[in-house]
């Protein structure tokens, strides 16, 4: 965790020179060919060649010019980005060398700067079981690094439940404009069970307005205990408390199996609603995931 101003500034910093590396690197010229615009808007006319498509004849500059002309159109480009990350407390929640919470930064600051180089706006929504901060979007440097910056800072006071839906509908709120809207969270909420029918169906609802991503993550210790004798658990976002012996192989595999179980559940549930995933893991390099995520949409287009 971040524990002062100092220390902040110090992972700010160096999730900038990590991201910009990736970049320059990796994602040069992937981004714009991944993420459609916002429209078309009216480019110019030129004169009919045969094979056009007669619905985009221009019948006033033909019957001016007695020549036929055809209206060319344009992609839209100036994008707008929002992320949507929850700052609850399972989010805090790190077994290797960072948090979920700090990957969800990193994972942020590589997307919002990519953004940024594109000339596109980004936005912020911090969320726990209430809406933590709204960063209305806007363009510039500056943005992305108080995107980052704010992230980072909320990991100190990570508590509560995830209420996603009123994180949607706070968005479907503010947000009237289309925008491409990456949600990150671990997916879970009190107890550990997420209420499908209602989230799906706001989800839905989301996607036909804005172009959703998922992005859900993960920690390897979610999936397996350790063989270290009796431990006691904290559900981080109710605050329960239960006293496990972790030396039973009974009690490790069933923990394993129940993970596993919500594993698959998440992916259909992902898979049912039709909406991008970008799975991120706090054991594993992200930028390949986010490399796939681009091809494939890129295909789609």
């Amino acid at each position: 965790m971040a524990t002062d101003v100092k220390e902040l500034m110090a992972k700010v910093g160096k999730i900038r020179i990590l991201t910009n590396r990736l970049i320059d690197d990796q994602l040069a010229g992937d981004y714009h060919s991944t993420f459609k615009g916002q429209g078309v808007e009216f480019d110019e006319v030129r004169p009919y060649i045969a094979g056009d498509d007669v619905r985009t004849i221009d019948w006033n500059v033909t019957a001016r010019t007695g020549v036929p002309y055809i209206k060319r159109y344009s992609e839209e480009r100036e994008l707008t980005i929002l992320f949507m990350v929850d700052v609850s407390g399972s989010q805090s929640y790190g077994s290797r060398t960072r948090s979920k919470m700090e990957l969800a930064a990193e994972v942020t600051a590589l997307l919002a700067l990519t953004a940024i180089r594109n000339q596109d706006k980004i936005g912020l929504v911090l969320f726990s079981d209430k809406i933590v901060k709204y960063i209305p979007p806007r363009k510039g440097r500056d943005s992305v690094m108080r995107l980052v910056r704010e992230v980072l800072a909320a990991e100190d006071e990570a508590k509560g439940g995830t209420d996603i839906e009123g994180a949607l509908k706070f968005l479907n709120g503010v947000q009237k404009r289309r925008a491409v809207v990456f949600l990150v969270s671990d997916f879970i909420e009190g107890g550990g069970k997420r209420e499908d029918d209602g989230l799906e169906k706001l989800l839905r609802a989301t996607a036909r307005h804005h172009d959703v991503i998922c992005v859900p993550v993960s920690d390897p210790a979610e999936s397996a205990l350790p063989d270290v004798g009796l431990v006691e658990l904290e559900d981080s976002e109710t605050g329960e408390l239960m006293l496990v012996d972790t030396s039973s192989a009974k009690v490790r595999g069933a923990f394993a199996a129940q993970a596993e179980s919500d594993r698959e559940e998440l992916t259909k549930f992902f898979r049912k609603t039709g909406i991008d995933t970008l799975e991120i893991a706090t054991d594993r390099p992200y930028i390949d995931g986010v490399r796939a995520l681009f091809k494939r949409r890129a295909r789609k287009r």
